[in-house]
């Protein structure tokens, strides 16, 4: 096996598994912490709890701000989330200024949209690209248009809920299709005698996205390396991206109704 073709070279000369299994350290930049004087503290605060020296990624979990506070959803009296009026562009720059620090090798974002990176790419003296997006994306939801832009502008597409969800109650809706379960996924994998898991990380390794999966289960790790071991041909690759439905088993029903959320538009 190849170790070249196991990593993805990032715009600022790093790299980064194309299979994550937590080789690589990442932490998020939650939304409380958007304002600009708030950025480093919320890195520092994991390092010192890790005890580590520096990320290898630093990442905007969410393109719009909370307030500032110990609440992880900042809620009025009603119900309602607490904004807070940052501009993306500052809370960049602060970032920029944590990998000049060493605290983070490389930064990146989380749930943009096309506008929402357009204004960090076009921001005036930007000094570092994102060098990542991490977006849902799995069969019912591939980001074709999303993955066209990024391959454009040299920014890696990094996939979670590559293979649905956990099912949880509380944020998934349990009338939505379990996608390992599809009948054509399902075709597919007998053919190639792989899981239908396998099958669906395959598809994305080919179109040059960046996987995360996540298990503990020492088993399935090791089968999911077996991704490497094979190759989709140009017609399965096709019927696959047919299953596309535009569909989210994470609708970050928290952020509705805000100008920043997320998915205001899809692309």
């Amino acid at each position: 096996m190849n170790s070249v073709h196991l990593h993805v070279a990032l715009n600022d000369g790093h790299f980064i598994p194309v299979l994550g299994f937590g080789t690589t350290v990442p932490q998020k930049l939650w939304s409380t912490f958007h304002r600009p004087e708030l950025v480093r503290s919320c890195l520092e605060m994991t390092l010192k709890a890790t005890q580590l020296d520096y990320v290898d990624l630093y990442v905007i979990h969410f393109p719009m701000a909370l307030q500032p506070g110990n609440q992880f959803f900042p809620r009025d009296e009603h119900g309602k989330l607490l904004v807070d009026e940052v501009d993306l562009c500052d809370t960049w720059e602060a970032m920029e200024k944590c990998k000049d620090a060493g605290l983070a090798k490389s930064i990146g974002v989380s749930n943009f949209n096309r506008r929402q990176l357009e204004m960090i790419l076009n921001k005036p003296g930007l000094k570092y690209k994102p060098v990542c997006n991490q977006v849902e994306c799995h069969l019912y939801l591939n980001q074709s248009k999303m993955l066209d832009y990024c391959k454009s502008k040299d920014i890696a597409l990094v996939s979670y809920c590559t293979l649905g969800s956990s099912r949880d109650a509380t944020w998934v809706d349990q009338n939505s299709p379990v996608l390992l379960d599809d009948p054509v996924l399902c075709t597919i994998a007998k053919k190639y005698k792989k899981t239908p898991a396998l099958v669906a990380l395959r598809y994305h390794l080919q179109r040059g996205v960046v996987v995360l999966t996540r298990s503990f289960n020492e088993k399935r790790i090791r089968e999911n390396m077996q991704v490497f071991e094979f190759q989709l041909t140009p017609e399965d690759m096709k019927v696959l991206d047919g299953l596309n439905r535009n569909l989210r088993y994470n609708p970050a029903y928290y952020f509705n109704g805000h100008p920043n959320h997320p998915f205001a538009d899809e692309y």
